[in-house]
Order: C-alpha cells, then structure tokens, then sequence
C-alpha cells in the first residue's frame, strides 16, 4: 500500500473485493512491518560495524538497508509516476535519492526505514478497522437447518433458497433474514443493533441474520440469499461509502495536493539559488531536507484512518454511518428535526375510542372505516383494521393527499380523514379531547352524513423524554416535524419536552421547513426513511431511524440507526463530534510539523535524519491518535417510565 498517505487520487480496491481476503491480525503479518524490521536490524549492524572501523561491511549493510526498505514504497511510487501522479512517496523517493547523491547512505536506509513504519502502521489500522466492520459477516453461522420434503436438512447458509423454511432451535443463531412463520420467542440482536435487551418476535414478523433465538423453537420463512442479508448489504454500503470524503477530509486533500508540486518547485529554486551564491552541496543538501520537511504524508493519512476507525466502531454500536463526508456532517449538527411516527413513537398505532354519532353503532363506524382502509398502507389503516373481525373492502377507493380517502360501499359514497376535510358537526368537543390525549382523531362519512370518530394513538417510545432531555443538555435544537394534526402533536411534543412543534405538514412541507431550519442551523432530519425522504434529502444529514433490513431507509439516509432504540440518536452525536474533533487534532498538528520543520531544515538547523525521524513519529502519533475514534461507549442508560399518558374516555366512549 505504498503511498497510501500520498495527496494524489489513489487507487482504491473496490468494496467488498477484499472481504476474503487475509487481513492482519498482528503487528508482525503486516508485511511493511517486517520489511521495516529488517531495514532496522541491518540499519543497527551497520552502525555497529561503523563503529568497529569495518566502513566497508557498515556501507554494504546500509545499502542492503536502503534496498530492503525502499522496497515498501519505491515500486509503487514509480507506477504512480508513470500515469503521472506525485504524491508523498515520491518526495520520499526523491529525499532518498538526493542522500545517496550526498553520500549518505546511511541517512537514505533511515529515512527508508521510517518511513516503511509509518506505512505499515496505517496498513495495520486500516485492516484493523475493516475487520471490525466485516466481523458483522461471521454472526452468521456455519450451518443452518432446513426443512425440505418433511426432514430437517443440515446446509451451509449460501445454499439456503427464498421461501425455503428455516428451523432455528433455543440458542442457534439465524442463517440469513427471513419471516417468523410458527414459534416464538425472544431475539438477542445486540450484536446487530446494539440493542441490550431482546426483542420479542412471533409470526409474521421479520427477523434478521446474526440474531440469537431464545427460548422457542422457529420455523422462518427465508426471503433472502445469504449473500444478500442485511448484515452483507450493510457491510457493502459502508465500504462502498467510506470512500467518499468529509469536509475535513477534503481540507487535507486541498492542502496537499498543491503542496507536493509546490515544494518541489521550491526545492528545485533552493538548491539553484543557493548554488549560484554558495556552496552547491550545502544547499543541494538543504533543498533535499526541506523537501523531506515539508512532506504532508501526517496530513494525508491523518482523516482517513480516523474515519475509517469511527465508522467501525459506529456500526458495533448499531449506527450505520455512509463515509467520510456523513461522519463529518453529523460531527457538525446543532439542530435536530424529528419525524413523530416512528421516530418519537412506536409506529404501532392502535384504536383507543369510537366515538359514534347520535343514531350510529360502533360497529357501524369501524365497518365502514376498515371498508376504506383495507386497500391503504397507512400506519392508521393496519390499527383500524386490527380493531374489527371481518374486512369487506370499497370500491372505487381513492386517496386524497393530506386529506383522507374516498369510495363506495354497498353502493354508497363513504369517507374517512382527517377534521377539517369531514365536518366534525356534533362530535367536536369528543375530537377536541381525543386530539389533546394525543390520538389522531379520524373521521367516516356516509351519504354526506357524519357516522363517527376513530381515534388511534401511536405510544410513544419509552425512552423517548429521556432522549430529547439529553439532546437538549447536548446543545442541540430539536423541532418535531409531523403530518399529524397540531393538537394531537401538541400533547405528544409536551410529553416528550419539545417546545418546537410544526403539524399538519406534508411530505413537500417537511422538505420546506427543513430547508428554512437550515438557514439557521446545521440540522438533521430525523425519520423512517421513507415519507420522510424529501425532508431527509434536503437535510444537512439524513438519518433513518429503525432501518434493520430496510433498503429505501438505508440508501436514502446518510446515517441509519439500524435498531428501534431511541436512544442510539444521542450516542451517534457524541460519538461523531468526538471524532470530529479527533479529525481537527490530526490536521492542526500536521500543519503544524510542516509550518515548524520548513525553516528548520531551510538554515541547516536539522539534517535530514533529524527532519525523517521528527516526521514518522508525527505519523505514528496520528495514526495512533486516530484509532482513538473506534473506542466505543456504552449506551447511556435512562430510568424509563412504565406507561405513556392514557386515553381517557368521554362519557359514553367504547374502546
């Protein structure tokens, strides 16, 4: 990987290419490492013999030195010349060339050995940090078992099919994502999500590569290949984002890439001008020292390996974080914009009253009501449906945006939506007290007649006051962006301490504020990732809040939260402003080496072994520096109430 911290456009392996691929596990598999191992040892025995008066064997082991650890970056930066691209190993190589010229061999091995040290220290937390990331793939077990023909068939998870049944036993992991179909159980997903406690799960619901079956026994329908689950879809995303560049990122790329040429150029007038006035070694030797000084390699390799390491540690922690230029942004958030269902709530809304009108049934309001929503998709339409036994679906159902629906049954023209749209006549003092407990109240229409009100609430998280409270202390603004009515958002917004409260908003609506919240602010969209994406798109990051599993909300957002904890908002924050300033650290003290060695090496004050040594032990300490940003934090823990607001009824009111 010579010239990895060069300043030109490097190739890049693509994502993915490597997954099997040996990555080192050691300090001593990296093979830079053993070059530079090597080069010290012989660099040793030559000073040794130096030091015996043997100056033939101390010249011949420091030219061996030399030739060993220029091997780790020589090649490679003669390839990059050739397609025409200069980075820091050509200055290295130049460097190096110029000592030998001067007779110093010895001070060429050295800069040589130095610098195959800092290269394979970059290898070597690189493939540290991809390793994180990819030991997602080996929650995935070696076998999985198969029910075909009536028998239980032991095979490896590449051979499962979609719509194959998978039997999952009491602690067995599961093979590949799939759908609950008999069984239940508790899920361990920690692994996966970050979520410490285990997830219930029963039929019908998704379940997702890498959990730990508790105490039940399954039988999962599988609906996709295991080269295709979640957890390998999630590792191709990363690696293939890691490659884009956040802004600090981009400030180092702006720095360098001028400076490679312009200290050349600068070297080259140096030793010209200084030959002309004095004397031609002196300041030969003095252009190749300041080359060496200003060399950006620190610079260069310092925000990569920081992302790379943050981003790995994000994802143990359940936070899938898309490159570079994401972490950067979610560093720099101070204001946060949250999406009320599915973010702030559970997204399982439930009926919670019937409110009929005078002369109606209840059961004339739900029928009529699931008649309508048997067709729709809306988070309401699945609560409604699931509060009345037997559907008999509309006809001519169609959809009024921001309004409600409208169709036939039993050859009548029927309505559902919300007040304003459907008169609420006689039954406003019930919709006005269903909306400030905070449900949604719906309404149904007959014949132009009002039959009555449907209110559905969706609880909100537990931890949900907790989470808001603590984004608050963290400095950050929040607003809750919702389309649901503004009395209903109210109640909601104060449950959970938001003062900022924007309702009744439509998908083009949200996009509209979040643009207008900019201009104040860097803000995140906060949503489901799906219609949320305007808003998330027009956001200064977008971030999709319970997207295990879900392409739209993965490939639309910048970050993913990619389990149903709330509380993962706050640790990403944290954890992208540490990194933030990590990133800032490396860069500051890399111009700053190159600010302070320039004049040095200029009046002679250091010589090329000094300027080398000063500039790898630079680059160790941002590489080490930078691994920093992969440590991990614990999930703050918060004392979750037992039980949200309930729904308390007006006289008459059947739930």
């Amino acid at each position: 990987m010579s010239d990895a911290c060069g300043c030109s456009d490097d190739e890049t392996t693509p994502a993915g290419q490597d997954a099997e691929e040996h990555e080192p596990e050691r300090l001593w598999e990296v093979s830079e490492l053993r070059f530079a191992a090597v080069a010290g040892a012989l660099l040793l025995a030559g000073l040794v013999a130096g030091s015996m008066d043997q100056s033939t064997a101390a010249t011949l082991l420091n030219w061996v030195a030399l030739l060993v650890g220029a091997w780790t970056f020589v090649p490679t930066t003669l390839r990059r010349l050739v397609k025409g691209k200069i980075g820091v190993g050509t200055l290295m190589t130049i460097a190096a060339i110029g000592a030998v010229l001067l007779g110093e061999v010895a001070e060429a091995a050295a800069l040589a050995f130095l610098y195959s040290i800092s290269e394979g220290l970059e290898e070597y937390s690189l493939a540290r940090t991809r390793r994180g990331l990819r030991a997602l793939l080996s929650l995935v077990p070696a076998t999985a078992t198969v029910l075909r023909d009536g028998a239980e068939n032991t095979v490896a998870p590449d051979e499962l099919r979609i719509g194959d049944l998978m039997l999952v036993k009491p602690g067995e992991r599961v093979a590949t994502d799939g759908v609950i179909r008999t069984g239940r159980t508790a899920l361990d997903v920690s692994a996966i999500t970050g979520e410490s406690v285990p997830v219930e799960a029963g039929p019908g619901q998704s379940i997702y590569a890498g959990s730990i079956n508790g105490s039940g026994v399954l039988e999962v329908e599988v609906t996709t290949t295991a080269e295709d689950n979640s957890l390998a879809r999630i590792v191709r995303i990363v690696e293939a984002e890691q490659s884009r560049k956040g802004e600090a990122q981009r400030l180092a790329d702006r720095i360098a890439k001028p400076l490679v040429p312009g200290v050349m150029i600068a070297a080259a007038l140096i030793a010209v001008a200084g030959s002309l006035l004095g004397d031609p070694g002196t300041w030969i030797e003095r252009a190749l020292v300041v080359l060496v000084a200003a060399s950006p390699c620190a610079l260069a390799i310092s925000v990569p390996v920081t992302v790379v390491a943050a981003i790995g540690a994000a994802s143990k922690q359940g936070v899938l974080i898309k490159g570079g230029a994401a972490m950067e942004a979610l560093g720099a958030i101070r204001g946060v914009a949250l999406d009320k269902t599915g973010t702030l709530t559970r997204n399982d809304p439930e009926v919670v009253a019937v409110v009929p009108a005078p002369g109606r049934t209840r059961e004339d309001v739900l029928e009529v009501a699931a008649a309508l929503e048997a067709r729709s998709e809306h988070p309401l339409a699945r609560a409604i449906l699931a509060a009345v036994p037997a559907v008999t679906p509309a006809s001519d159902v169609e959809a009024v945006p921001g309004a409600g629906l409208t169709g036939t049954f039993e050859g009548r023209p029927v309505r559902l939506g919300r007040p304003g749209w459907i008169q609420v006549g006689s039954l406003a003092a019930e919709v006005e007290r269903m909306q400030h407990a905070g449900a949604t109240a719906v309404l149904i229409e007959q014949d132009g007649q009002l039959l009555g009100a449907v209110a559905v609430r969706d609880e909100l998280r537990p931890e949900a006051a907790q989470v808001v409270a603590q984004l608050r202390r963290d400095g950050y603004h929040v607003a809750m962006l919702t389309g649901d009515n503004t009395l209903t958002a109210t109640a909601l917004a104060r449950e959970v301490g938001i003062e900022e409260v924007h309702a009744d908003l439509r998908p083009e609506d949200k996009a509209a504020l979040v643009a207008q919240l900019r201009t104040q602010r860097r803000t995140a969209m906060v949503g489901d990732g799906v219609n949320d994406a305007p808003a998330l798109a027009t956001a200064d990051l977008g971030i999709a809040m319970g997207a295990m599993g879900t392409d739209v909300a993965i490939e639309t957002a910048d970050v993913a939260l990619m389990g149903e904890d709330l509380r993962h908002l706050p640790q990403a924050f944290t954890h992208a402003r540490r990194t933030r300033r990590i990133m800032l650290q490396n860069v500051g003290l890399s111009l700053a080496i190159i600010i302070v060695l320039m004049p040095l090496a200029l009046f002679g004050v250091l010589g090329l072994a000094a300027v080398v040594l000063v500039h790898e032990v630079a680059e160790v300490f941002v590489i080490a520096n930078g691994v920093r940003a992969g440590r991990t934090r614990p999930l703050p823990q918060y004392a979750v109430p037992g039980t949200a607001t309930s729904f308390e009824h007006p006289a008459g009111v059947t739930r």
